[in-house]
């Protein structure tokens, strides 16, 4: 068991929870909760440990963001073919071609970097690198479902 395996098991995505996930308003969402939890990170330094609370909100919120949505059984859009896509993967990593698993390690590389400078930056308090950071995996992270995506489109057109 890899580490996309732990990950899926400690959300506890079930076929069910990944077509919820699969929905565009939970990609969307999940998103949208960077800022919101860097934002209650950084708000440590106005209110002290009371920012456990809106932290430990977001972290509530990205727990519950894949089972939050209707399930999307056909994915027709880019959002929803990017996570059947990832579902795929991780159900059979052997539908990844070897360069396309170049590009995704990667990819997850330029997600720990940016990651890293995320860290950086919200524990020094200075904003260009935690928004560098943030850039970088968002980036990393769009490409990653775009490329997710692709899988799904060619996992399809080789069952049919």
């Amino acid at each position: 068991m890899d580490v996309a395996d732990r990950i899926a098991k400690t959300f506890g995505m079930t076929d069910e929870a990944w077509q919820r996930h699969a929905n565009p308003w939970s990609v969307w969402t999940r998103f949208a909760a960077i800022p919101l939890m860097l934002l209650a990170i950084w708000s440590r330094t106005w209110i002290g440990w009371w920012s456990l609370v809106p932290i430990s909100a977001v972290a509530a919120w990205l727990f519950i963001n894949p089972r939050a949505f209707p399930p999307v059984r056909e994915p027709r859009n880019w959002a929803a073919r990017g996570i059947y896509g990832e579902r795929a993967w991780v159900q059979n990593r052997d539908l990844v071609p070897p360069d396309h698993r170049k590009v995704l390690r990667l990819l997850v590389a330029l997600g720990v970097i940016g990651f890293g400078m995320i860290l950086w930056g919200l524990v020094a308090l200075e904003v260009w690198p935690t928004v560098f950071g943030v850039t970088v995996v968002v980036v990393a992270q769009l490409w990653r479902i775009d490329r997710f995506g692709w899988l799904w489109e060619r996992h399809q057109a080789h069952r049919s």
